[in-house]
């Protein structure tokens, strides 16, 4: 399984850059950047918009400045509500991307007010919109050359193991496995592979503390709150079989990347050297045992 290593990038996410609101303290991007190239990382998604450069040509040259290329990027969208207004961002966002070398926009059903604190429920009419939404996002990517892919995600429409069904079923959606997300939102990665092994087109590799999850399924903790617990651990530390889930995937014919995306959130700026870069140093090592 030697060939998947060169397909493992990094995610601002794990060093607690996220575009939710009130998630915590964002490190510069020039720390994270050239923290993930001291790791050997090549290829990054590229976090908030705006993070890495108001531009595609600032984006460009921000990666550059640190051996990177951009994967991709992680776009909320709230698809069961969406008004010209969201799909006129989103279109800027894709543009950001393409223009900037992505080649995949990962696509959530964002809730209304942006968080992840909350379940999100929709009922059928709510639902026949997300499908109308995801049909003309999927499309608008694809326009600009970038591949769609919807991320099951805590705190959005698509979360559950029932959403997720129902997803599979009501669209023909690309999807981004995170194996953190779907375990969290009771699916257990395994069973998406079964499902939809050929639908696969992006993946985020998270481990996870079974007990702290089972704070966030069943509502005693917030996501961020979760998360700021430990909700989730360097690969091999947790709960999940990341070796079975990236054989199975190499198996079934993936020839996607494989992200270390787990999340963190900072109260504090970290030391030179310290705080995220370690648990993502694990990871990778992690990963290279499995590759063996």
């Amino acid at each position: 399984m030697t060939g998947f290593v060169d397909r493992i990038g990094g995610a601002p996410i794990s060093w607690g850059v996220c575009e939710a609101p009130g998630w915590g303290l964002e490190l510069p991007a020039d720390r994270v950047l050239a923290e993930m190239g001291g790791l050997g990382l090549r290829a990054t998604e590229l976090g908030p918009t705006g993070y890495l450069g108001k531009t595609p040509a600032h984006v460009r040259v921000t990666l550059d400045r640190h051996g990177l290329t951009l994967i991709g990027g992680f776009l909320p969208v709230p698809m069961h509500v969406a008004t010209a207004d969201d799909l006129a961002e989103a279109a800027d966002a894709m543009d950001t991307l393409a223009a900037a070398g992505a080649e995949v926009v990962v696509l959530a059903a964002r809730s209304g007010d942006g968080s992840y604190d909350h379940k999100v429920h929709l009922d059928d009419d709510e639902w026949r919109t997300l499908f109308a939404t995801l049909e003309t996002l999927q499309e608008m990517a694809r326009d600009r050359g970038l591949r769609p892919s919807l991320h099951p995600h805590v705190g959005t429409a698509v979360e559950s193991r029932e959403a997720v069904l129902r997803l599979l079923d009501g669209s023909d959606v690309p999807i981004c496995l995170d194996t953190g997300h779907l375990l969290i939102g009771g699916m257990q990665p395994a069973e998406l592979l079964d499902l939809a092994a050929s639908r696969i087109t992006h993946v985020h590799l998270k481990d996870v503390d079974l007990e702290v999850s089972a704070t966030v399924q069943d509502g005693t903790r917030a996501y961020i709150d979760g998360v700021r617990a430990g909700l989730y651990t360097p690969l091999g530390a947790g709960d999940v079989d990341i070796p079975g889930i990236v054989r199975a995937l190499e198996n079934a014919g993936y020839t996607g990347w494989y992200v270390l995306e787990q999340d963190c959130a900072l109260a504090v700026s970290p030391a030179d050297g310290a705080g995220p870069v370690g648990d993502v140093r694990r990871s990778l090592e992690f990963l290279t045992e499995v590759a063996r």
